[in-house]
This record gives structure tokens, C-alpha cells and sequence, in this order.
């Protein structure tokens, strides 16, 4: 398998994960949009050092050649997904804790310290 294959297979199975496993929807949020804007920002400046000193090298066979800026498109196909299942796992165990602590009687710290205020 190539990395542009591996890339690709990467985004789909995160996408499937976000929109119809985990259903937390992170992709459909802008908050989500306007962060990733940020993170490919730092992670094209990152790409740049470390391609443009030669520190990581990639064999000409296994990528489709096609850079945004620096970064091979590949990089940027897996930091995308990489970034995005870690918010839908963290959104999803944030959820079930939430849902879990509910089910014990307990409310949420936030809940409670806004409550007593009133």
C-alpha cells in the first residue's frame, strides 16, 4: 500500500468514524473549521522545517508528488485525520462521562457552582 493510499483510506475512515460511529459531528461544526485553519497553519511552517532540511524524506514511488505549500499532500491528508479523531474520541468520552455521571445522581461541576450562585 502506498501513502497516498494509506492517506486517503486515513481521511474516509475518520470521516465515517466522526459522521456515523461516533456521531459527535465535530466536522459539521465551525468551531472545528476555524481550529483546523490554525493547526494547518503551524503544521505547514512544521512540515517546511523539517522537509526543507531534509530531516524526513519521502521515496518518490509511495506519494503522488503534489505539495500544498511544503507539505506533501499525504502529510496533510493524515494530520487531518489524526486531528480529528482525537476531538471525536474526546467529544464522544466527554459525552458517555457526562451521560455516565448523570445516570449517578452526580451534576456536572459546572452545574453546580452556577446553581449555588442564584
Amino acid at each position: 500500500m502506498t501513502y497516498t493510499t494509506a492517506a486517503v483510506l486515513a481521511v474516509l475512515a475518520t470521516v465515517a468514524l466522526d459522521l456515523l460511529v461516533l456521531r459527535t459531528r465535530v466536522l459539521a461544526q465551525q468551531a472545528f473549521w476555524i481550529a483546523y485553519a490554525i493547526i494547518l497553519g503551524f503544521q505547514l511552517v512544521t512540515n517546511g522545517i523539517l522537509t526543507g532540511r531534509h530531516v524526513v524524506t519521502y521515496d518518490p514511488h509511495t506519494i503522488t508528488g503534489a505539495r500544498f505549500v511544503w507539505a506533501p499532500v499525504e502529510d496533510l491528508l493524515f494530520g487531518f485525520a489524526l486531528v480529528v479523531q482525537t476531538l471525536s474520541w474526546w467529544t464522544f468520552w466527554g459525552a458517555a462521562a457526562g451521560r455516565g455521571a448523570r445516570r449517578r445522581g452526580h451534576r456536572r461541576p459546572t452545574q453546580a457552582a452556577g446553581r449555588r450562585g442564584r
